[in-house]
């Protein structure tokens, strides 16, 4: 099933893990998804793993084994350094895989020189997709713009391109302060963008962790979250605890104000998908 058509039944649920480790057994990845499993996921998307987008052998190969799960399965696509004929290849796999819906994304800069490949931009491998075959394009946005646009006009603007390219579906990058998520709405509302969005929600469970994701994202930190983080980072139980309040109390409020769907970054941490999972079930069911 095309994710873009999950919108139309009920609100959205999603999750993301992320492929392990070169130096850990794929099989682990496996427990964490069998336990997400039992929390009914609209659909679980896979990320890429080390080596970015021409690493795509473990996204694919677990985005295969979540759909034979029979759960709906997204892989992440990123085009940084690829070549026309190498992502037609990714895309004949991914086919003969039946895996329907890709997460299309630049991919962050690599440091130092790097050969640009054929795709500049995230929009420019969505519309090449949408030309080679019927998948189903998801792509990602910004509540408080991307870091390398000037302007959040600018930001939406090219949020727009994307679209128009053929994206089918949004997913937020993560924030903290839903009033962000809500004022970007409005913009893409008068922007004319129409795609189903879903918000990005990360609990924290890692001071460093968190601090390292919103410096790379831009992400504002709130005094109530700062003070959250200060409070608990020397109590490991204490901070996780409080970091899954502080994502329910976002998504309860999301829900309420009628956003289309929640997509949980799980940090491949299925005891913190189950914790949200069960405060917040019966508000999408």
């Amino acid at each position: 099933m095309k994710t873009a058509d999950l919108f139309k039944r009920k609100t959205v649920l999603s999750y993301e893990v992320f492929p392990p480790k070169p130096t850990s057994p794929i099989e682990t990845i496996y427990n964490t998804i069998n336990e997400l499993k039992t929390l009914s996921p609209d659909f679980i998307s896979v990320t890429y793993g080390a080596g970015g987008g021409k690493n795509t052998h473990s996204t694919f190969q677990i985005a295969s084994t979540i759909k034979s799960y029979g759960i709906e399965s997204v892989a992440h696509l990123a085009c940084i350094g690829l070549k026309k004929e190498d992502v037609s290849a990714k895309l004949a796999e991914l086919q003969s895989l039946g895996i329907d819906n890709i997460l299309a994304l630049r991919g962050d800069l690599p440091d130092g020189e790097y050969t640009p490949g054929d795709f500049p931009y995230a929009s420019d491998l969505v519309s090449y997709i949408k030309g080679y075959g019927d998948f189903n394009v998801l792509a990602a946005c910004y509540p408080e713009g991307h870091i390398e646009a000037k302007s959040k006009v600018e930001d939406i603007q090219n949020l727009k391109i994307k679209v128009d390219a053929g994206a089918d579906h949004l997913i937020s990058q993560l924030f903290f302060d839903n009033e962000y998520f809500y004022a970007f709405l409005e913009r893409c509302q008068l922007a004319g963008i129409t795609a189903p969005i879903e918000a990005g929600i990360m609990p924290v469970t890692n001071k460093k962790q968190i601090e390292r994701m919103t410096s790379l994202c831009g992400a504002t930190v709130p005094r109530k979250f700062l003070s959250m983080m200060n409070r608990y980072e020397d109590n490991p139980t204490a901070l996780r605890d409080a970091g899954i309040a502080y994502a329910v109390d976002q998504i309860v409020d999301l829900i309420a104000q009628g956003v289309g769907g929640i997509h949980l970054y799980t940090m491949n941490n299925p005891y913190i998908a189950r914790k949200i999972h069960e405060a917040i079930h019966s508000l999408i069911a």
